[in-house]
């Protein structure tokens, strides 16, 4: 990765939802969540956002190259709370990829832990003695021999979890920088959206659902 070259989409961002607690967008592939190192990262999700909402606070991320529903906190009380739902597990994740090859069965999980690859860092992989518990709920929409369109439900929220479960099972998802090769590689984004985030609402405790179709 050290030949990448952070090109950030132009145009505005779409808000699916706003009131006096929270904040949910549709963030798009290629920005970053948050700043990153230097100058040349500056530009993110949250900053754009920081004109029209002065007093937004991160919750979660997701991955520069992974678009869909995320959800920011409009004040420190909504941020604490967000923040134990998200420890908790409390908040239901559901995302559509596509993947290389026919995925069998048609339903099931990933249960495998884990790690930063430190050497070859931002990559994580699979380490059975030092990693983390991870799993991934996976049920197929329609498949052929070439590639499979698939919901993702992460149970847990590690770092690349759904790219690396995806790749080790043999199905990568198509058009990942880092864990992808040859044909699969060759997409012009990955095929990774958030779909839908589901969560309790942190004034009212009333649990409310955020969608936003894939754009692939």
């Amino acid at each position: 990765m050290s030949d990448f070259v952070y090109t950030p989409p132009k145009g505005g961002v779409t808000v699916l939802h706003a009131d006096h607690e929270i904040l949910v967008v549709d963030k798009p592939s290629g920005l970053l969540s948050v700043p990153g190192r230097g100058e040349d990262r500056a530009d993110c999700l949250i900053a754009r956002l920081r004109g029209a909402f002065p007093t937004v606070l991160l919750v979660h991320r997701l991955d520069l190259d992974t678009s869909g529903v995320m959800v920011f906190a409009l004040s420190p009380h909504a941020q604490r709370h967000l923040g134990r739902q998200f420890e908790a597990r409390q908040v239901k994740k559901i995302y559509v990829a596509r993947l290389a090859g026919r995925l069998e069965p048609r339903t099931g999980r990933v249960d495998l832990p884990l790690a930063v690859d430190w050497p070859n860092r931002p990559r994580q992989k699979v380490d059975h003695e030092a990693g983390r518990p991870a799993q991934t709920d996976w049920r197929v929409l329609c498949a052929d021999d070439r590639e499979t369109r698939v919901r993702l439900m992460p149970v847990t929220g590690r770092s690349h979890q759904l790219r690396v479960h995806m790749a080790e099972m043999g199905h990568p998802i198509l058009g990942d920088p880092l864990y992808a090769s040859g044909a699969a590689a060759n997409h012009p984004r990955l095929m990774l959206h958030a779909e839908t985030l589901r969560l309790r609402h942190p004034d009212s405790g009333v649990v409310v659902g955020f969608s936003s179709p894939a754009p692939f």
